[in-house]
């Protein structure tokens, strides 16, 4: 047996923001990386290829894709 649904979205009373502050932590000027995951067969030859070449594999990823981006506005 489930336990019922509840169409109530407000905040747990036991919550209490009384004392918080609105954007504490907030940087305009933030840049986040965000993950990329790759399929598994794509990670292995790549990790494969970067560790024969003795780089990071962030590195070979990043300029595979810089070359398939200049290839690709060299072709519009």
């Amino acid at each position: 047996m489930t336990a019922p649904v509840s169409d109530d979205d407000d905040i747990p009373a036991e919550i209490d923001f009384s004392g918080a502050t609105r954007g504490k932590f907030h940087r305009a000027d933030m840049h986040l990386n965000l993950p990329v995951y790759l399929d598994r067969d794509v990670q292995a030859y790549l990790a494969d290829l970067a560790a024969k070449k003795g780089v990071p594999l962030s590195d070979l990823a990043n300029d595979l894709l810089k070359k398939d981006i200049a290839f690709l506005e060299a072709a519009k």
